[in-house]
């Protein structure tokens, strides 16, 4: 039997990552809790999402890739901003700093007889953002583009104009580290390229 490849994820730039690589894969979102629990580090928090998240989703004959971002600024996990305020807020924070952007990255296997095989891992990027005017931020909010994600802003998007640099990994920023999902992939005995849906 052929196995599957799956994306447990609803983000548009995860199915993206993807797809430009001219894989073929479902796309099956996992709906879990993504509290943080108490005393939980960025890292620690987005691998346990990344592998509730394949575990909550997969099915025999697949291979579940599924991933989780959070945006860590001295400690304090900036998620989603909620409305305007929220966002400007967050760009506030982000403005003439460094944070780091934590992906937790689960790639499970569920082979045709039922054996489930997992590895995990998490990549870490430090993203400086240069001084930025409020003017700046008011014309980010108005295009829209911060309120799906962690941090509030999108490296790939309009919020590429606050970036200063980056140390790591940039596919990690935008919220899938490709390099790091194909290891495991491998790790679990497959290419990343020969799947099908």
């Amino acid at each position: 039997m052929t196995m599957k490849l799956v994306l447990a994820s609803a983000s548009p730039r995860r199915q993206e990552l993807l797809a430009d690589l001219g894989l073929s894969f479902a796309v099956r979102p996992a709906d879990i809790d993504e509290s943080v629990h108490s005393g939980e580090t960025g890292a620690d928090y987005v691998r346990r999402l990344a592998r509730e998240k394949a575990a909550a989703v997969a099915g025999a004959s697949e291979l579940v890739i599924a991933a989780d971002t959070t945006v860590d600024l001295d400690g304090e996990l900036l998620g989603k901003p909620i409305d305007e305020d929220d966002a400007r807020a967050l760009m506030r924070k982000l403005s003439d700093s460094v944070h780091y952007v934590h992906t937790g990255v689960c790639a499970l296997l569920i082979e045709a007889d039922g054996t489930r095989r997992e590895e995990s891992t998490v990549v870490t990027t430090a993203v400086t953002f240069a001084p930025v005017p409020d003017a700046w931020i008011d014309w980010y909010i108005a295009t829209g583009e911060p309120f799906d994600k962690a941090g509030g802003y999108g490296m790939q998007g309009s919020a590429a104009i606050f970036v200063h640099r980056i140390d790591g990994s940039p596919t990690n920023v935008i919220g899938l580290p490709l390099d790091a999902t194909a290891s495991l992939v491998a790790q679990l005995g497959y290419d990343i390229f020969n799947f099908s849906i």
